[in-house]
C-alpha cells in the first residue's frame, strides 16, 4: 500500500499552546489543575492530561476556590471570565490568540455602531465565547440560506466576523452573499481566518488529487477535522474521519490503492502513526510525504506561566 502523508497536517500553534499551557500548569502548581471544558478538540489529548492531573469540568461552579483554572483554547464569554473572578480562581488563559482577535473585532465593530453577523456554527465553544464577548446582539448566520433569512434595512450599519475554523470556501461564499445582499457591510479580509485551517484545507486539496482514498485522522468534535473529510470527499474520492487507528477497516481499501492522511490542528502526530501501524498490518506501506507550506508561527504563553528551557 502506498500512503502519502499531507504538509501540514496535525497540531497548529494554538492548540501547542493549549496543551502546554496544561502540562506547564501541572509542573509549576502541580495537580489537579482545572480546565473548563476540553482543552482541545482530541479525545487521546484530553485523556493523556487528565492522566497526568488535569480535571476537566463543564462549568466553574465545579472548581474549587483559588484553584488554578484553564479556559480552553476556544475561548469564553465575558460571563464565564467575570464568573472566575468572583470565585477568585487562578485563570490561565489558553485562548487561541486567533480566536482573540475575533474577539476584538467583533467589540470593536460593536463599539463602532455595526450590526455585528458572526459567520459560525451554532453550537460550536468558540461561536459561543465569541458571542459571549461582544456586549450587542449579534446575528449569526451558517450558509447562504441563512444570509437569505436575515431582515435587516437597507441602510443599516453591518460588519461580519467569522468563526476561526471553518471552511475558506464555504466562508468566503457566504461573505459574498452578505455583499451581494448589503452592499455596504464591512468586515474583515477572508484570509483572516486561521492561517492553520486554510494551509491544512490547501493541503487536502492537494493530496485528494494523487491518491484514491483520504483518511482524515481527528475527532467529530473537531470542526476543522470534519471539514477537511468534506474537503477530500468533494474530489469524489472516498474519505473517512477516524479518531485513531482502531477505526480503520480493511474493507475500505483495495490492492494497489494509494491512501492519503491528513489530521486535523487538534490531533497529535501519534494518532497519525498510530494509523500507519493499523495499515501496516493490513499490507506493507511505502509511504512519501508532500510538500507544502511550512509554518513557524509561534504564541506566547499566557501569563503566569514559565516556559521550559
Amino acid at each position: 500500500m502506498k500512503v502519502i502523508l499531507a504538509h501540514p497536517r496535525g497540531f497548529c500553534a494554538g492548540v501547542i499552546r493549549a496543551v502546554k499551557t496544561v502540562e506547564l500548569a501541572l509542573e509549576q502548581y502541580g495537580a489537579p489543575v482545572y480546565v473548563r471544558h476540553e482543552i482541545v478538540h482530541n479525545q487521546h489529548v484530553v485523556e493523556t492530561l487528565r492522566n497526568k492531573g488535569a480535571r476537566f469540568v463543564d462549568e466553574l461552579d465545579r472548581v474549587p476556590v483559588n484553584a488554578v483554572t484553564i479556559f480552553s483554547a476556544h475561548g469564553v464569554g465575558t460571563v464565564v471570565e467575570n464568573e472566575a473572578r468572583e470565585r477568585q480562581l487562578r485563570v490561565l488563559d489558553a485562548t487561541c490568540p486567533l480566536v482573540t482577535k475575533v474577539h476584538i473585532q467583533g467589540r470593536q465593530y460593536a463599539a463602532r455602531g455595526y450590526q455585528v453577523i458572526l459567520i459560525g456554527e451554532t453550537e460550536h465553544p468558540e461561536v459561543i465565547g465569541i458571542l459571549g464577548q461582544i456586549p450587542a446582539p449579534v446575528a449569526l448566520v451558517r450558509n447562504i440560506a441563512e444570509v437569505s433569512a436575515l431582515r435587516f434595512a437597507a441602510n443599516t450599519p453591518l460588519a461580519y466576523i467569522t468563526q476561526t475554523t471553518l471552511s475558506v470556501d464555504d466562508t468566503l461564499a457566504v461573505v459574498e452573499a452578505l455583499k451581494r445582499r448589503y452592499p455596504q457591510i464591512v468586515g474583515p479580509d477572508t484570509r483572516d481566518i486561521c492561517y492553520a485551517v486554510q494551509n491544512r484545507q490547501t493541503a487536502v486539496r492537494e493530496l485528494s488529487r494523487c491518491v484514491d482514498l483520504v483518511l482524515v485522522v481527528g475527532s467529530v468534535k473537531s470542526a476543522n477535522s470534519v471539514t477537511l473529510r468534506d474537503i477530500a470527499g468533494e474530489s469524489g474520492k472516498p474519505s473517512y474521519l477516524i479518531a485513531n487507528g482502531s477505526a480503520v477497516r480493511s474493507e475500505w481499501f483495495n490492492d494497489g490503492q494509494t491512501v492519503g492522511i491528513t489530521a486535523g490542528a487538534s490531533t497529535p502526530e501519534s494518532m497519525v502513526e498510530d494509523v500507519l501501524a493499523a495499515l501496516a498490518r493490513i499490507a506493507p506501506l511505502e509511504i512519501e510525504a508532500l510538500t507544502g507550506r511550512e509554518e513557524h508561527v509561534q504564541f506566547r504563553l499566557p501569563a503566569g506561566l514559565i516556559a521550559r528551557q
